[in-house]
């Protein structure tokens, strides 16, 4: 059956959704509506692994090939710790810029016949007037602040939580041969970054510090090029004399930021469903942004294909994903925790201290001594019965403790 779309918002998961829809049946009327010129993308880098390639092939290869050709990939980690290195192998990491991921996005949904419109912003007035009010479905993939979850925001149910640190995305000419953790201790705390490539040119450079740290160095009253050549002695050693790259909003003010975890009570209203980070965020430090938002387009597809009923199809939408997201919001809850409670583990050995970095998303270290932990998860590695028990117990915390917060919030 025919039906008519609209994608709110140029991101991967509207382009990757209009992309899956076409294919599905190349009559469907679909137009993605992005507010921001063609190639303005904000962003650096992304993070993704072989999980979501397979997908991606498995859903459609075309784009998949072009996404792995235009990739760059590590197999290790390395972590410095004052004047210490600790190297070690990891699970095969790929990058790509944020640009050329929806170059190439771009560029399929048209192949396909989707309209993909730049410089078409949409508000909630649009859903009762214009291009929106014969779609029969209008998916808001506008991010974060989505204007059109915003709009009804009592049918949704949005709730945000702020972190607690501070955090600046920036670009590097260094180009990492693995991905990079670097911490620096000053006199007013500990200053920490991870780098990764994602092209033959470039990498991403996230830097991140506690409240009473960014202050206490002044970034809060430096503007951008004055941060910058602050950070650039920071991480002199890992930059090997490249310089940081920012993107001041024109004013010449750095764009640090404290993390935002949003959450929604549902995903939908009528024909209005919400996709990627209009519907969930989880912290960058786990790397699972534009996973999460390119399998979020995978399983509202699956179920637009199996259900000709649109609230049965949307109302599955929202059950797969949030269930399949229970895990992954609780890794990324307890990364940033990790790195909110770093002072508990920095003075670790290296190679204990940057293991137990590796397990930043486990639900057991924060009720655990680090060196317990640290002995335990070796003698795992080890002892089957060990290992089954941390897997056991692990999600069973985890379960604990999200319905605990869950209790909180009614």
């Amino acid at each position: 059956m025919r039906v008519k779309v609209a994608c709110v918002g140029g991101g991967p998961a509207g382009l990757y959704l209009s992309i899956l829809l076409k294919q599905q049946d190349p009559s469907h009327d679909i137009t993605v509506h992005e507010r921001d010129p063609e190639g303005s993308t904000y962003g650096w880098g992304v993070t993704y692994w072989r999980g979501l390639l397979d997908k991606l092939h498995a859903h459609d290869p075309e784009s998949a090939r072009a996404i792995e050709e235009a990739s760059v990939t590590w197999s290790e980690g390395e972590a410095r710790v004052r004047d210490l290195v600790t190297r070690r192998p990891s699970d095969l990491g790929h990058g790509i810029g944020r640009h050329r991921l929806l170059e190439i996005l771009v560029a399929r949904a048209r192949a396909l016949g989707v309209r993909v419109e730049f410089e078409r912003g949409i508000t909630a007035a649009d859903l009762t007037a214009g291009d929106l009010a014969g779609a029969d479905l209008v998916v808001a993939g506008d991010g974060v602040n989505s204007a059109l979850r915003t709009a009804h925001a009592d049918d949704f149910g949005a709730e945000v939580k702020e972190g607690r640190n501070r955090y600046i995305w920036l670009g590097t000419g260094k180009v990492f041969d693995s991905f990079t953790f670097a911490f620096v201790e000053t006199e007013h705390g500990w200053v920490w970054c991870y780098g990764y490539a994602f092209s033959p040119e470039r990498s991403t450079v996230v830097v991140e510090c506690a409240p009473e740290t960014w202050t206490g160095l002044g970034f809060d009253r430096a503007d951008e090029a004055e941060g910058l050549v602050q950070l650039e002695k920071l991480f002199a050693d890992i930059l090997d004399g490249h310089p940081l790259i920012g993107r001041s909003a024109g004013s010449g003010r750095a764009q640090w930021l404290t993390f935002r975890t949003l959450t929604n009570r549902t995903w939908h209203r009528g024909n209005l469903v919400l996709l990627g980070d209009a519907a969930h965020t989880t912290h960058y430090s786990i790397g699972a942004g534009t996973t999460l938002a390119l399998e979020d387009a995978i399983a509202l597809a699956d179920a637009l294909r199996e259900h000709a009923d649109l609230p049965e199809a949307l109302a599955r939408y929202q059950r797969q994903r949030t269930s399949e997201l229970l895990s992954v919001q609780s890794a990324a809850r307890y990364s940033a925790q990790w790195y909110e409670n770093l002072t508990r583990y920095i003075d670790l050995p290296p190679e204990q201290m940057f293991a137990l970095l590796g397990q930043r998303h486990s639900p057991l270290l924060p009720y655990v001594p680090p060196q317990l932990y640290y002995r335990i998860d070796k003698a795992a590695g080890q002892l089957e019965a060990l290992r089954r028990f941390k897997r056991w117990l692990g999600p069973k915390l985890a379960r604990s403790v999200h319905a605990r917060e869950l209790s909180s919030r009614k």
